[in-house]
């Protein structure tokens, strides 16, 4: 190829780059800032020395194309020619001459808020925390004064992906100790300080903050979404949270954060108080319809359920074109061609199949089921199908159906076993679901998720050795996860046997989940076990308050027979017993103790 050629493609990125220079506003002045130093017109010289330095760069020399447009970038002092100048730096991995360009570029332009903020985020991607204090003054003292409090409350997560956290915090504090009695910051520094200090893990300073901010500014979100970030942590931030969301206008969308947080700890119910709020407040939004109908669904609520679910299918099908619905992936085509349908509706079509299964309507479920078409969803639908089939007796055809189920790689042929095992273990067939779990472990010999549901097989069967060697074998693969903990402590205290070990166990779980409903009901349980009544009253009425669990009432109707409060005893079980009748452990205790309610 001839030189000539070869300098065609620098040469038209040059010209390209021109243009930028010679137009009538840089870069920084579209954003509002005054440019002394922008060039109004491109002399021959300057030409000439751009379109070296970027030839340079092309020819594989970067540390020469970034010291020949740095130095064009100081004689003129323009924004684009700096900003330039790091990012050959930073396409070269020269992390120190992006650094030095960046400095060079505040030295000509102390104004320059874009140099600022590329100053910050180089120092901390080289993990320089304790240099960042200085640009950290500067920019707050170059913002304007109205748009400093946002700038102020978005800092700590601007400057968040720092290696040391707390050096960091130490540096936001000494920066905002200068607007913290100014009324139009003094809110917003609180709540910064607050989530820097969370983000260097001092969680009781990060909650004394939030509270003190909340106090002083009741109906700023600040406060509160910090709070839901300190849920998992400190449950004393909820308070925060629910004093906001008490607030006349509190946003709905700060509420659906919160019922996030409340259904990963599966506090159910609670999510669903917050949830009927905001499908009050706005009664036409389809989103929260469909996050009603699943988690009334996971409580075995099925009509409730299929009321939210209905309304949420109504709301979505006459939702004008173009509005935005749980999920919406309107007119894209799948890999095969065929039009999708609305990701969230095939969703509620799923659910409403399943409330209806719930009901014992196998038809109207079979009716939903028939709806879906997305080929993403073939093996969920007939997992459906097929727990319909066993529920009627028809268990051969139900195996068959999902073993017929096309794979496309492993990781289907994994969710295939597993959906076999599900609807054996929904009716009851525990022996075949731990065989159907065995070939699964040997195939996929390291997942520890497919060990713990063959422990809990083996635990159905009273195969206490395999379920207890499988649950330790799932602990030594993923120590953090807190079901295989509280499973075998749960299991040991059931039966009475090495408590105190037992305790130890559910306790892990509790600090790996803090709140979980269920592991507090296992907690509870064993507290009972060991004799510990009024302990054990105390967890469990924490445990059924969260999710009203048929197990967790039925432990919690016996601690309270035994405490000799024999009414309210009465009053859960009889709670429990509507939603099902059937349930082993309710009816189990109920014989045990000899009660008729």
């Amino acid at each position: 190829m001839s030189d000539s050629l070869r300098w065609r493609p620098a040469l038209a990125a040059t010209l390209a780059f021109a243009a930028l220079l010679t137009a009538p506003l840089s870069h920084a002045q579209s954003e509002g800032e005054t440019s002394k130093g922008s060039l109004s017109s491109l002399d021959a010289p300057l030409f000439y020395q751009i379109l070296i330095g970027e030839i340079e760069l092309r020819q594989g020399e970067p540390g020469a194309a970034f010291e020949v447009i740095l130095d064009a970038a100081r004689r003129t002092r323009d924004d684009a020619l700096f900003r330039r100048a790091v990012d050959i730096a930073l396409q070269g991995r020269a992390g120190d001459q992006a650094l030095a360009a960046s400095r060079a570029w505040r030295s000509a332009r102390p104004e320059s808020l874009d140099a600022l903020r590329l100053q910050l985020q180089i120092l901390l991607a080289l993990n320089r925390p304790a240099e960042i204090g200085e640009p950290i003054k500067a920019l707050l003292n170059f913002t304007p004064a109205a748009e400093r409090g946002a700038l102020i409350a978005v800092l700590p997560r601007f400057l968040q992906r720092s290696n040391d956290p707390k050096t960091v915090a130490l540096a936001i504090e000494e920066a905002l100790k200068p607007y913290a009695a100014a009324p139009a910051t003094r809110h917003a520094v609180l709540v910064a300080r607050a989530r820097a200090w969370m983000n260097a893990a001092d969680a009781d300073r990060a909650l004394a903050l939030a509270q003190e901010a909340q106090a002083q500014a009741p109906g700023d979100p600040g406060a509160a979404l910090v709070a839901l970030d300190l849920l998992t942590q400190r449950p004393a931030a909820e308070r925060i949270v629910t004093d906001h969301l008490a607030q006349p206008g509190a946003e709905p969308a700060l509420r659906l954060s919160y019922v996030r947080t409340l259904t990963a700890a599966q506090r159910y119910t609670d999510a669903v108080r917050q949830l009927e709020q905001v499908t009050r407040e706005r009664p036409n939004e389809p989103a929260p319809y469909l996050t009603l109908g699943a988690i009334q669904l996971e409580l075995k609520h099925p009509k409730e359920s299929e009321t939210a679910l209905l309304r949420y299918v109504e709301l979505s099908q006459n939702a004008p074109a173009g509005a935005s619905v749980a999920s919406r992936d309107d007119d894209e085509d799948d890999d095969d061609g065929a039009p999708r349908a609305d990701a969230g509706l095939v969703q509620a079509w799923l659910l409403l199949a399943q409330a209806a299964e719930q009901r014992g309507d196998f038809k109207n479920a079979e009716s939903w089921l028939g709806k879906v078409e997305d080929p993403q969803r073939a093996l969920e639908v007939q997992t459906r199908r097929a727990s319909i089939l066993a529920r009627q007796g028809k268990l051969s055809q139900a195996r068959e159906l999902i073993r017929v189920a096309p794979e496309r790689g492993p990781q289907d042929a994994r969710a295939k076993l597993v959906a076999e095992a599900g609807v054996l273990r929904e009716v009851k067939r525990w022996g075949d679901a731990f065989e159907v779990l065995s070939s699964a472990t040997q195939r996929f010999a390291d997942d520890a998720d497919l060990l713990y549901e063959q422990a809990m097989m083996a635990e159905k069967l009273d195969r206490l050795d395999d379920m207890e060697r499988l649950l330790r074998r799932a602990m030594a693969l993923k120590p953090d996860n807190p079901h295989s903990h509280n499973a075998l402590g749960y299991s040991l205290a059931d039966r009475g046997l090495r408590l105190p070990e037992a305790r130890a166990l559910i306790q892990r779980a509790l600090e790996l989940a803090p709140g979980d409903p269920f592991i507090t009901d296992s907690l509870g349980w064993v507290e009972f076990r060991m004799g510990n009544r009024e302990e054990a009253l105390r967890l469990l009425r924490q445990a059924y308050s969260a999710r009203p669990d048929i197990e967790i009432g039925t432990h919690l109707g016996e601690v309270l027979w035994a405490l000799g409060q024999r009414d309210e005893a009465r009053k859960v079980w009889r709670e429990v017993k509507t939603r099902d009748q059937a349930n082993e452990v309710l009816r189990e205790t109920l014989a045990r103790l000899r009660i008729d309610l």
